[in-house]
């Protein structure tokens, strides 16, 4: 999948500029998966403020209780996941269970039917059928639901144990994700939990956890609802792989702007430039689909110096372009005057 690749290749940027090294950095990543994903369920405490109420006990002027019990719950909540995940515990009902209670210990609430209560605030099982919001497909019945539990944890396990690449551990989470959140076993927090489980496989492989950013909320809710409505996961997978594109890219960018690296990437002297040169020479006689964005990605530099790169070999006769911008590819003349 292309936008796997695109993925893996600023996972490999990102890691060889150090932003994964940084001081308290696993810190301020939880706290911002933790923040993005409780705004999706209608918090709107902010990352600042998350980082005033978990380190100081500072409450958020303004914001309610709900808001920020919300916000704790499921931070305790991902640091027991973190310890199993490095336990590499087996997934089982008992275990979703008792990380659901932990995300609705304050907000959960007890349901009273015909056939017995249950309450949220324990991790109980749902046992009434719920859809998905007005006018929503129903999700499975109550009844079904332990037993389908029980099948997610068994496949789920199966293919932790698996050998697999980065890219398919990735996919694993991701698919982990949508499965559970479409059995849907609670009447509440299913959401936080699914995102929660795609985490945890990720922090048990040593991966960089995905987030999904609460401005994307949108696309996120229609690309679950495509995924079920066509029995097609590829569509939740490329969703969440050009989230994390998106997110990636974004503190990369950051990262170098603050730190001063776009700089040194862009004017620190001949012999960086003559091996980026090289490189793009080099990528393009092997790859002449590579897009400026592709080649700044698998290089390490920023995509207009690349694009300052096109312009020199184009102007040195050393490149040119074969067919439109879009659909056409790269032709290397001759790379004799590259070194």
């Amino acid at each position: 999948m292309e936008k796997m690749d695109q993925l893996l290749g600023l996972i490999e940027r990102y890691k060889r500029l150090g932003i994964d090294s940084q001081i308290d950095y696993e810190k301020f990543y939880l706290y911002s998966i933790i923040t993005h994903s409780t705004a999706i369920e209608g918090s709107t405490v902010t990352e600042i403020e998350n980082q005033l109420l978990f380190d100081e006990g500072i409450s958020a002027k303004g914001k309610t209780i709900v808001e920020q019990m919300m916000n704790l719950d499921l931070k305790r909540a991902y640091e027991e996941s973190i310890r199993q995940a490095k336990q590499h515990t087996d997934i089982t009902i008992d275990m979703l269970k008792d990380l659901s209670r932990l995300v609705m210990k304050n907000t959960g609430t007890v349901y009273k039917t015909a056939i017995g209560d249950f309450s949220s605030a324990n991790g109980d099982l749902r046992l009434v059928n719920v859809t998905a919001g007005v006018g929503g497909r129903s999700y499975m019945n109550y009844q079904k639901v332990p037993a389908k539990l029980q099948d997610f944890c068994d496949w789920l396990n199966g293919q932790r144990k698996r050998t697999l690449s980065m890219s398919e551990r990735y996919a694993l989470s991701f698919e982990a994700h949508y499965r559970l959140v479409t059995i849907h076993p609670w009447a509440d927090g299913n959401g936080r939990m699914a995102r929660l489980i795609m985490n945890h496989i990720q922090f048990e492989a040593g991966l960089i956890p995905a987030k999904i950013l609460k401005e994307d909320k949108g696309n996120y809710i229609q690309a679950l609802i495509t995924t079920r409505d066509t029995a097609d996961i590829s569509h939740f997978l490329a969703f969440m792989a050009d989230e994390m594109v998106k997110t990636l890219a974004a503190e990369i960018d950051t990262y170098i702007h603050s730190s001063g690296q776009g700089m040194e990437e862009t004017t620190n002297g001949g012999e960086k430039k003559q091996k980026s040169r090289e490189k793009i020479l080099s990528l393009l006689t092997e790859h002449p689909d590579y897009s400026a964005r592709k080649l700044a990605e698998v290089i390490g530099i920023t995509q207009k110096a690349v694009e300052k790169h096109f312009s020199k070999l184009k102007a040195e006769g050393l490149i040119r372009r074969d067919g439109p911008d879009k659909g056409g590819k790269w032709m290397v003349v001759s790379s004799d005057t590259a070194t």
